[in-house]
This record gives structure tokens, C-alpha cells and sequence, in this order.
């Protein structure tokens, strides 16, 4: 079975309900996933917004989630894991989730939510480094990948 990634918030290419976006709540959507290979030992979470107009646009990077998660609750940065989780610095400048926020008539923004399962326990990056930097670390022990679109528009 192959690593699949989904949301009770919204449907694989939907548009992403305001809540979660930086014009709503800015709470990070609960997600869900199923299929995790044998051998995995931790897993990464990245949002990236591919349409921004200075070039891909990195929302969220969490990291060292546990092997045995499956789950991450609606705002789990706010939640009892919260101490759990590591966070790498987005392109907002912050090292906590920042939702959708594209410029006002830009069009429809593709924001693509990519969990990797990893073979080893943690990544030792800062926070500070990134999300691209936490992404390209990520791929030298990545077992396998899901994707999930989410879609918003201003």
C-alpha cells in the first residue's frame, strides 16, 4: 500500500477553507496518512506554494514527527503535542504554521502539502535553516512520499 496523505478539511485539489489561511484563523488543517513503509523511523511534513511570484513560497516544515504518528490534529502546534514537534523557519520569517496569504488577484495558488517518510530517527537541522534546507536533508533519507493539493485564491 503506498504512502497516502489526506485531510478531513478539504479534498485532494479543493480549495482550502479560510480557517486555515492567513485571511481566516491561520490554523494549520488536520491531516491524516496511511502506508507508512517498513523501515520508516521518523516523517517530515512541508507546504509549499509553487505560484508565488518570487518563486516557490515555503509555508510550514515540521519535523522528527514520531514513526508511529499518523495523524496531526486541526492547530497542533496550539495542542498537547506541541512540545513534540520540531519547526523549521518558513518564508514568513516565523518557525510556526502561516496558511495561504497569495497577493489579491494573482489567480488560484497551489499549495502542495508533501510528507516524507524518513529511515532515520530526527534531523539535526535548526529551525533557522528552513524549509527548503530542511526539504533537501529530508531527501537523502526519504523511503517514500504522498502529496496532497490544496488550492486557494484572493
Amino acid at each position: 500500500m503506498p504512502l497516502t496523505l489526506v485531510s478531513p478539511a478539504f479534498a485532494d485539489g479543493e480549495r482550502l477553507p479560510e480557517k486555515y489561511t492567513r485571511d481566516g484563523e491561520n490554523l494549520s488543517p488536520p491531516l491524516k496518512w496511511t502506508g507508512v513503509p517498513e523501515g520508516t523511523k521518523s516523517v517530515v511534513l512541508i507546504i509549499e506554494d509553487p505560484d508565488a511570484p518570487s518563486g516557490t513560497f515555503h509555508h510550514w516544515g515540521l519535523f522528527n514527527i514520531p514513526a508511529d504518528w499518523d495523524t496531526l490534529a486541526e492547530s497542533v502546534e496550539t495542542g498537547p503535542d506541541k512540545a513534540r514537534l520540531r519547526v523549521s523557519g518558513n518564508d514568513f520569517g516565523n518557525t510556526h504554521y502561516d496558511g495561504p496569504e497569495p497577493p489579491r488577484g494573482h489567480g488560484p495558488h497551489r499549495y502542495f502539502f508533501r510528507l516524507a517518510a524518513l529511515d532515520v530517527p530526527s534531523i539535526e537541522l535548526p529551525s533557522e535553516a528552513g524549509i527548503a534546507a530542511l526539504w533537501k536533508e529530508a531527501g537523502k533519507h526519504k523511503l517514500e512520499e504522498a502529496t496532497l493539493l490544496g488550492t486557494y485564491e484572493r
